[in-house]
């Protein structure tokens, strides 16, 4: 082993090391974004309140991905005219972390470790492996009420490890890194009864649900890809190395309005460290100037009432991308249309932080934070309009 890849690997363990605390500190920090009487300074009027399940709370977990990417399909069981079933999230985070596993030894650790993925795992897990309902494996094995994967996830880590120092690998750590996931989450029943009716995941996944994961497509806007084909996304939470189809800049709320007016809800992955982004008040946007800049007054009355806001251009997307100004740091799951009392339009987006903020899990983010803060967008093909179907491909 040489010195390149201990420092590799010391990397990857010390990143990982720190996921659930990253997302706990990320939630905690933008307690600050804030105003108390917010929501006072605020009408919204519903255009579009699609269908969509209860709020959930994803705890001191990173799997905001497969909470925003179930509660997706759950709005497409809606959609199609089935009564909607709670997805077990944890059943897919537990065979996304073991693939993500199997990728990391095959890269001798060349690889991105942590708790994240990316919405489009869940239509992978549930094309290989099916699905449960969360009754038939909550993932709570460890005599807590909420998700808390720091311990576990120590150990997975520190397993991984050291099987990439071996000479020759043996497969017996797959078994042992499945053995560590069932003392936490419980093991995987092989059937289970659901409504007085006995499945497997691969039954329930085909017969309930009913889904086809091959209708879905992944889309991004990236200025230095090429337009309207398709590109893999490098962020380390694509560690499936998945492609996603590149649109313009205004394509991407364009796609969502042209999904939300035809019934369809979409699943989005975006930025979600900015100032302007205020969990506790339920509004993000973007402001005319930094808020650096912004006087002691601007900055207290940031989410009061309707803003002006600044209008984003492709280079101002690409240049936030490459200077890390704009992360993948969260899935959330877009229900809907509102206006405020200026006429001013934003999309309903349903979090899994629980029923923590001003809208009861709910916030109304602005088209122009949309287009400079998407990482990616998952919804089904019939949603995206023909013409840019057509450019795609699809």
């Amino acid at each position: 082993m040489n010195w390149s890849k201990s420092l590799l690997i010391a990397a990857s363990f010390l990143a990982a090391s720190f996921q659930v605390q990253a997302q706990d500190n990320l939630i905690n920090a933008l307690k600050s974004n804030q105003n108390d009487n917010s929501k006072a300074g605020f009408t919204f009027t519903a255009v579009i309140n699609l269908g969509n399940t209860s709020i959930k709370n994803q705890g001191s977990s990173g799997t905001c991905w497969s909470y925003s990417g179930n509660s997706f399909l759950e709005s497409e069981m809606i959609r199609m005219g089935k009564k909607p079933v709670e997805i077990s999230q944890i059943y897919t985070a537990r065979q996304v972390y073991l693939e993500k596993a199997k990728n990391y030894v095959r890269l001798h650790g060349g690889l991105s470790l942590g708790e994240g993925g990316q919405l489009h795992d869940v239509l992978n897990v549930f094309r290989t492996y099916g699905a449960l309902p969360r009754e038939a494996y909550t993932g709570l094995n460890y005599g807590s009420e909420k998700n808390n994967f720091g311990e576990m996830t120590s150990m997975l880590d520190n397993m991984l490890a050291a099987v990439i120092k071996s000479k020759k690998l043996t497969q017996n750590w797959s078994k042992s890194y499945e053995a560590v996931m069932d003392s936490y989450f419980g093991e995987v029943p092989a059937s289970f009864k659901y409504e007085g009716k006995n499945y497997t995941p691969r039954t329930f996944a085909d017969q309930v649900i009913g889904i086809n994961p091959d209708d879905y497509v992944g889309i991004s806007s990236f200025k230095d890809q090429k337009p309207y084909s398709k590109f893999v996304l490098l962020i380390p939470d694509n560690w499936s190395f998945d492609q996603f189809y590149n649109v313009q800049m205004n394509d991407l709320t364009s796609i969502i309005d042209n999904a939300l007016a035809k019934g369809y809800t979409i699943a989005w992955a975006t930025d979600v460290s900015e100032k302007s982004f205020s969990w506790k008040n339920g509004v993000a946007y973007v402001p005319t100037r930094a808020v650096e800049d912004m006087t002691d007054a601007e900055r207290s009355n940031m989410f009061v009432g309707p803003k002006e806001e600044a209008k984003v251009t492709e280079d101002q997307r690409q240049e936030a991308f490459d200077n890390y100004s704009t992360t993948d740091d969260h899935g959330m799951h877009i229900v809907g249309l509102v206006k405020d009392q200026s006429g001013k339009e934003y999309y309903i987006v349903k979090n899994s932080w629980g029923e923590t903020n001003d809208y009861k899990g709910y916030m109304y983010v602005t088209k122009e934070f949309v287009k400079y803060k998407t990482i990616s967008i998952l919804l089904h093909k019939n949603a995206v309009q023909k013409e840019i179907k057509s450019k795609l491909g699809i």
